[in-house]
Formats: C-alpha cells, structure tokens, sequence
C-alpha cells in the first residue's frame, strides 16, 4: 500500500526555537533564558533594574533606567534594539510609581510607541522594582 500525501496535507512547519543564555544575579544562576527566539519573534524575560555587580539601582528613575539598559543588552546580544520592540509588560511595585516610569519610558521609547500593559505586584523577585517584559520582532 502506497500512501501520498499533499502539501494541503503535510503538518506545518514549526519555527526554529533558539535559546540565550540564562541570567545570573548575585553570583546565582537564575532557572530561565534571557531571551528565546520563536520564528522571527524573540521574547524577552522581564528585566528589572540590577547592576551588573547585583546591587539594585536607587529609586524607581534609577531601577527603570537601568531595566531598560539590560533589556538593550538582551536585545543587542539578538541583534535587535528598542526600535524593534512592539510589546511591553510592565510590573510595578506599587501604581504610584506610573508617572515616574512614565517619564523615564518615553526617555527610551519613541514613536511609534509599542503596545503596553501594566499593572503592580508585591513580592517581586529578589526585592526588585519594576520589572518590564518585551516582545521583538
């Protein structure tokens, strides 16, 4: 018995899974990637604002500053920019903060401006401020 089949028929073709490498914090590997690219799509872990020696950086100016500077080292290492992020979640620490983030955000992020949602959390990892997830493309 001969079995043919047509490419109406055929299964799709997945796209390529390709993984970064995971984070580390205070000298402790963290359990996740840093990036994974899906197809033509990378997805970013959230980043918040640690140094690269693991302290935090001060107030919710600093931390969101210095969570989007290792966001841009995530994308640099994909070959990708801020330019090319089209989806934000932001985790803040407490809603008062939006303003603040707000102003720093647009210090970063220019028009076109990527879709965003937002919301606060308490028990964020490590005690850290705000956290912000992307997709790219």
């Amino acid at each position: 018995m001969t079995m043919s089949m047509s490419s109406a028929d055929a299964a799709p073709l997945r796209p390529a899974v390709e993984y970064s490498p995971t984070f580390s914090v205070n000298g402790r590997s963290l359990p996740y990637s840093s990036a994974v690219r899906v197809g033509d799509v990378l997805y970013l872990s959230g980043q918040m604002g640690f140094r690269s020696d693991g302290t935090i950086a001060d107030g919710i100016e600093g931390q969101t500053r210095q969570a989007i500077t290792n966001m841009q080292a995530v994308l640099k290492d994909a070959g990708r920019d801020l330019k090319d992020v089209f989806r934000c979640t932001v985790i803040l620490t407490d809603m008062a903060h939006w303003p603040a983030f707000n102003k720093i955000y647009l210090e970063y992020f220019r028009d076109p401006l990527s879709v965003r949602s937002a919301f606060a959390a308490n028990g964020r990892g490590f005690d850290g401020g705000p956290g912000i997830h992307q997709g790219h493309q």
